[in-house]
């Protein structure tokens, strides 16, 4: 049994209540939650928030009724783990039975597509790791053009290798933790304190469908994406 979770905090610096802002015609959550809603492989949903309203929208639509998140696990400096693992506990108590398999998907990360979410939930079950984690192939490399300075303020290349990497065809592979989705074993969950105590996966998305919404500037970039696949799909 899969269940699916979706954090939506109320407060937000950078652009003010996002998590329900409109984008392209409903709720930023909305292009996440349905996604949850209508997959075949989740069998229940759950939406973490200390917002009164994003909650009963999110029970009206067919999220399990867990309750608001408690006043602890909604300021700023609250983990991502402990929402986690407070959702999953709330979650099974609602379903009456302990799940399989924890998915999380990143409502300020409205561009995966479905598929992406079968990829990560069949790599999960096929390899048996800890948590599968998306990332994307990074834009800068520290092995060839990401650099430092040195205590004199010289620059140097940030993960030097003997001979130094001239291509960036020959530099190691590095990906960018997309914060977008994720699948954990829920024993994991309980047990550890931070994500990367295990074993964790990466399961790699396209970089376009990976941007997150931190900015007014992000928000604009996604709202473009989204109306030019939402036009491409019409005419097709």
């Amino acid at each position: 049994m899969i269940l699916g979770h979706i954090g939506a905090r109320k407060g937000s610096k950078g652009v003010i209540r996002k998590n329900f802002r409109d984008l392209c015609g409903k709720p930023l959550i909305d292009w996440s939650l349905d996604q949850l809603l209508e997959h075949p492989m989740v069998d229940g949903v759950v939406v973490s928030t200390d917002d009164e309203e994003i909650y009963d929208h999110a029970v009206a639509k067919g999220a399990l009724d867990i309750g608001l998140r408690p006043a602890h696990l909604a300021t700023d400096e609250a983990p991502k783990w402990g929402v986690w693992q407070h959702a999953l506990d709330a979650g099974e108590a609602a379903l009456g039975q302990p799940v399989s398999a924890f998915l999380d998907l990143d409502c300020t990360s409205p561009l995966r597509a479905p598929e992406d979410i079968t990829g990560a939930l069949r790599l999960f079950a096929d390899e048996r790791p800890d948590m599968v984690m998306s990332v994307c192939e990074a834009r800068k490399n520290p092995y060839f053009n990401l650099v430092e300075p040195d205590e004199t303020g010289a620059l140097h290349v940030s993960k030097p290798l003997p001979g130094g990497v001239w291509a960036r065809q020959a530099a190691p592979t590095v990906y960018e933790h997309a914060a977008s989705t994720y699948v954990v074993d829920p024993n994991y969950l309980r047990r550890a304190e931070t994500i990367y105590e295990g074993r964790v996966i990466p399961f790699e998305m396209l970089p376009e469908r990976c941007i997150d919404i931190d900015s007014p500037l992000d928000f604009k970039m996604v709202e473009f994406l989204m109306n030019d696949h939402l036009n491409n799909n019409q005419g097709q």
